[in-house]
């Protein structure tokens, strides 16, 4: 519901639960002028959607995958989800067993083109990043820590707003430079990475710490795993890759949207099918 409630433009529709990479896909194909912003969560993506989140990263489709991650089932009255870390508790006191699924990380490990966290606490770092998400060409994920305010917004939680201000590490502060703006820089040399786009946009990040390179994969990897060894919660833009084909670019999907095309653009003609035929006569 969130792209039809803040894009006063949009059209936006509520589809089965786990199945909004398959209902995007399709809509991308119908019209691919569009731009498609999708929005999950920790259940739809890290259970009953699993598979889908997974094929949508492995197809590259053009897309905004935004994940509205609180490590509880909130609809069925605060279960842990499997986004919920290692030691995690419940409301009522209950400890969570089980290691956690990490969106980033199955995303860094499938190869996906763009990822990133973040807090809906931290309005400054989520709205560059959505842009950038929206700017880039293919499938861009988000997952955004947003505490559940019923069920998992306290002491034991490591998804609650006081953990996660206390124990964010944002890798660098983002910035989102749209292709109809210049460029201006105002920071040391050394201190800024520029990433390009491929429609001439530029994500502009400034160091905070450590330097991290965003177009190395295993940078990514190894920046997520030592945050969580040491009980942080990484943010920022982790891994872009620009160069990457998306879904339509690799089955060469024209650009006149498929909508549009009459039957008989679709469909061979009878000489057509007579020499397809022939070849196996």
């Amino acid at each position: 519901k969130t792209p039809a409630y803040f894009v006063e433009t949009a059209h936006g529709f509520n589809g089965v639960h786990g199945r909004m990479p398959a209902l995007t896909t399709g809509a991308h194909l119908a019209n691919r002028q569009l731009i498609m912003l999708g929005v999950s969560g920790d259940g739809d993506t890290a259970s009953i959607g699993l598979g889908q989140f997974m094929h949508m990263i492995r197809r590259n489709v053009d897309c905004t995958y935004i994940i509205e991650d609180n490590g509880t089932y909130g609809l069925t009255k605060g279960q842990f989800s499997a986004t919920a870390d290692l030691g995690s508790m419940q409301k009522k006191g209950a400890v969570n067993t089980f290691q956690p699924i990490d969106p980033c990380a199955v995303a860094l490990a499938l190869g996906c083109s763009f990822v990133a966290r973040s807090f809906s606490g931290d309005g400054k770092q989520v709205v560059p990043l959505i842009k950038a998400a929206i700017a880039h060409r293919g499938t861009a994920m988000l997952d955004i820590i947003s505490p559940c305010v019923t069920f998992n917004d306290h002491d034991g939680s490591t998804k609650s707003y006081s953990w996660v201000k206390d124990h964010e590490e944002s890798i660098a502060d983002v910035s989102f430079i749209p292709f109809f703006e210049e460029v201006h820089v105002d920071y040391e040399p050394g201190t800024v990475r520029d990433v390009r786009l491929h429609d001439g946009s530029h994500i502009v990040l400034k160091k905070l710490g450590e330097d991290h390179d965003p177009t190395d994969r295993r940078a990514a990897i190894r920046v997520i795993e030592e945050g969580r060894a040491e009980g942080h919660l990484v943010t920022g833009l982790l891994y872009v890759d620009t160069a990457m084909d998306d879904f339509v670019t690799t089955e060469r999907i024209p650009q006149r949207p498929l909508k549009d095309l009459e039957e008989a653009e679709l469909r061979l003609s009878r000489d057509q099918f007579a020499q397809f035929m022939s070849e196996f006569a």
